[in-house]
C-alpha cells in the first residue's frame, strides 16, 4: 500500500525543503523528494500544501491527558491518553507512573498491556519515574511511598510490561549500583527528584548514567561551590536534558542557554503531561495529591509546588522556535531524533527513507492538522 505526501514544507533533521513529496509503501518511507513524486498505482494521495511536515513527536514522559492519569490502572484510560495524545503530534509514547504502591504500579502496567495499539500512538514500554526518589526531592510525588532502588521490584514491574525507563535518585543507597542494573536490563536510567551533589553525579555518570529528567526541576542547581545536577547536565556534552519548554518550569531565559550550551541534539522536549491537559482549568488530583490547575499552570493545592504540566508537545516545539531563534531543522532534533537517539530507537525521528512513516502536518500555527502513524492517519483535523 502507498501513500504520498504532495507540497509539504519538510523540515526534518538538518534538512529543509521549502516543497516536498514524501512516498510510503506501507508503514516505512521509501522517497523524500523536492520536487513531485508520481503516485505509484492505488497510491492515497494526501496535498498538504500550507501545511509543514515533520517526524512525528516522542513524549518520553507523560503521566496522563484528557482527565486519565496512567496511575488509575485503568485500560479505558490507557487507550484514552494514547489516542488523545496523537492530537499534539505524538506518535511515540512512554506512559509514565509516580510514586505509589507496586501493587498501584504493577495494575498500571496491566492496564497499559491491555491497549493494542491500533487506535493511537505506539506505546513500546513504561517509564517509571519514581519511587525510588530523595523524600527531600518530591515535588508533587507521594513522600508517603518513597523507596530506596529495588532491582527486583522493577524486574517484577518489567514482567508486566516492558519497563524502559527509569527516573530516581542517584545518591539514595545503592543508587550508583542501580545505574547498571538498569542498563544491564536494557533499561534507561534517568535521574531527578535528586538532591545529588556533583560528585555523587560523577560516579553515576561512570558507571553509565546519560539522562537527566525535567532538567531544572527537582534538582541540585548551579551552584559555583558544587556545580549540582544542573551545572552537571551543562558541562558533560554527552548527557541528554529533557525540558519542559512551557515557559513556567523553566524560563525562556533557560530555554534558550540549554540550547546554546547543549545543542538540539541532546535536548529532549517532553511534556511532563498530568491529567488535566487537554482539559479545562479547575481541581484535579496526581498519585493521590490534590492539585489545582489555573490558566494551565498545575500546582499542589497544599504548597503550591508545580505538579506535573498541562503542556502539548505541538505548543513545546512552537515555544522554543519563538524562543530560541534557532532554526526549525535544528531545533526539531528535540523532539523527536533526540529522544529516539537517547532511547536506541534507529528507525524513528528523522522523514527519510528507511524510517517508519511517523509523521506530523502542522499548520503555520503549529496546530496539528494530521498525525500519521506507520503511514495511517490516526488524527486529523
Amino acid at each position: 500500500m502507498y501513500t504520498l505526501i504532495k507540497k509539504c514544507h519538510l523540515i526534518s533533521p538538518d534538512v529543509e525543503i521549502a516543497e516536498a513529496s514524501i512516498l510510503i509503501e506501507n508503514d516505512r518511507i521509501i522517497q523524500v523528494s523536492a520536487s513531485d513524486i508520481p503516485a505509484p498505482a492505488g497510491a492515497k494521495v494526501i496535498n498538504a500544501e500550507g501545511l509543514t511536515a515533520v517526524p512525528g513527536f516522542i513524549d518520553l514522559h507523560c503521566h496522563g491527558r484528557n482527565s486519565f492519569d496512567f496511575c488509575d490502572g485503568s485500560a479505558a484510560g490507557a487507550k484514552a491518553i494514547a489516542e488523545g495524545k496523537l492530537a499534539e503530534g505524538v506518535t511515540t509514547l512512554l506512559p509514565t507512573t509516580l510514586t505509589v504502591s507496586e501493587k498501584d504500579l504493577s495494575d498500571s502496567l496491566a492496564a497499559v498491556a491491555a491497549y493494542d495499539q491500533k487506535s493511537g500512538c505506539r506505546i513500546p514500554g513504561v517509564h517509571l519515574e519514581g519511587p525510588f526518589i530523595n523524600v527531600k526531592a518530591a515535588g508533587a510525588q507521594n513522600p508517603a511511598y518513597v523507596r530506596t532502588p529495588d532491582a527486583a521490584e522493577v524486574d517484577r514491574l518489567n514482567a508486566v510490561f516492558p519497563v524502559k525507563k527509569i527516573t530516581f535518585a542517584i545518591e539514595e543507597s545503592g543508587g550508583i549500583k542501580f545505574v547498571g542494573e538498569m542498563l544491564r536490563r536494557g533499561i534507561v536510567p534517568s535521574c531527578t527528584h535528586s538532591q545529588a551533589k556533583y560528585e555523587v553525579f560523577k560516579m553515576a555518570h561512570e558507571a553509565g548514567l546519560r539522562n537527566l529528567s525535567h532538567f531544572c526541576n527537582q534538582m541540585t542547581p548551579l551552584h559555583h561551590r558544587d556545580i549540582g545536577l544542573v551545572g552537571a547536565g551543562l558541562l558533560h556534552k554527552d548527557v541528554f536534558a529533557e525540558l519542559i519548554c512551557d515557559k513556567l518550569h523553566i524560563s525562556p531565559a533557560m530555554i534558550q542557554l540549554v540550547f546554546s550550551v547543549k545543542g538540539a541534539d541532546k535536548v529532549i522536549l517532553i511534556s511532563d503531561a498530568m491529567r488535566a491537559s487537554g482539559m479545562p482549568d479547575g481541581e484535579y488530583d496526581l498519585g493521590g495529591l490534590p492539585v489545582m490547575v489555573a490558566d494551565g499552570a498545575a500546582r499542589l493545592k497544599e504548597g503550591g509546588a508545580l505538579a506535573g504540566s498541562t503542556l502539548q508537545l505541538a505548543t513545546a516545539f512552537k515555544n522554543i522556535c519563538e524562543v530560541t531563534g534557532i532554526k526549525p531543522s535544528e531545533l526539531v532534533k528535540s523532539t523527536s531524533a533526540s529522544a529516539a537517539a537517547a532511547m536506541g530507537w534507529l528507525d524513528r525521528g528523522y522523514l527519510a527513507p528507511g524510517y517508519l512513516a511517523d509523521i506530523v502536518l502542522l499548520d503555520r500555527e503549529f496546530s496539528v492538522r494530521k498525525t500519521m502513524v506507520g503511514g495511517e492517519i490516526r488524527y486529523e483535523n
